[in-house]
């Protein structure tokens, strides 16, 4: 089922195109990646399918149109800095969001077992760090239970161990079977923690998919020698060497998936050539973005 359909939304600010003819389809069940750097428009996108911007044109259904009006109470969203009551706990500050809702039962201390904030429950929210604030907001989102999570940039500020907090707690939400649509500037996080991705630059959607097939099967090899310049030339013709660029004193390569290192040495050594260096890798979406984008 799809949970939310986009078909041509556009949203412009004067001169500016913030999204610019958008279509998108988010399944049940997905993580799904919005990634894109700052000010190509996800925030717009997000706040339009919430309500909160009108677009200039374009289309968007949720959950197609079964909950009526009522789709709102099957959405929780993060979109901006978390705001609580800073003296008042936990507990009081998700009744109050609770009540907001209109929630008359909220799973309180499930949720706050999930953010891991349970041993806190009864402390000054003035008294959480950054990434304490975050895992609370992320908890106010969760009240109600809804079938979606709309997260706009969810580890930004926040430490390398806040981020690996954030992040297991999103593979949890995911894990109880819920769709979350999470935009994101962090490649690492959207590859880390997402299904599939769409990538957007000033408004335009570029590529969209599974991370799995956004992301090509090469891998990438830094090989280097004494003499570059030989090895570039050896290498060039080799079959699954599909490109072959310069990195400092280094090259860089993007080879099949079959090809191996010591396919690699081999061919260097029987032409008379010793390898100083030779790292393989998987081909990372922060390459992928990087291709994609340049020139866009």
């Amino acid at each position: 089922m799809a949970v939310l359909q986009i078909n041509g939304l556009t949203k412009r600010y004067g001169p500016i195109t913030a999204v610019n003819n958008l279509h998108l389809k988010i399944e049940a069940g997905e993580v799904y990646g919005i990634l894109g750097p700052n000010g190509s428009g996800k925030t717009t996108t997000l706040g339009s399918v919430l309500g909160i911007i009108r677009p200039n044109s374009g289309t968007f259904t949720w959950f197609d149109g079964r909950y009526g009006d009522q789709e709102r109470m099957h959405i929780g969203s993060l979109l901006e800095t978390p705001n609580f009551y800073p003296y008042l706990s936990p507990v009081k500050n998700l009744q109050i969001t609770a009540h907001i809702k209109r929630i008359g039962t909220p799973r309180i201390d499930a949720i706050l077992e999930l953010v891991n904030l349970a041993a806190r429950r009864d402390s000054a929210f003035s008294t959480f760090s950054f990434g304490m604030k975050q895992r609370l907001a992320i908890g106010a989102a969760l009240i109600g239970d809804p079938d979606v999570l709309i997260f706009d940039e969810p580890t930004n500020g926040l430490d390398p161990q806040g981020i690996a907090e954030v992040r297991e707690i999103i593979h949890r939400i995911a894990g109880e079977g819920k769709t979350i649509i999470m935009a994101s500037h962090i490649l690492d996080e959207v590859e880390k923690v997402c299904s599939h991705v769409a990538i957007i630059k000033q408004g335009n959607l570029l590529a969209n998919g599974e991370v799995g097939a956004i992301l090509s099967n090469d891998r990438q090899v830094d090989i280097g020698a004494e003499d570059l310049g030989r090895l570039r030339e050896v290498l060039s013709n080799f079959p699954g060497v599909n490109s072959i660029s310069e990195k400092g004193k280094l090259l860089q390569l993007q080879v099949s998936q079959e090809l191996s290192a010591v396919e690699l040495n081999k061919l260097a050594f029987d032409k008379g050539m010793i390898i100083s260096h030779l790292v393989m890798k998987p081909k990372s979406l922060e390459s992928e973005f990087l291709e994609i984008t340049a020139g866009k």
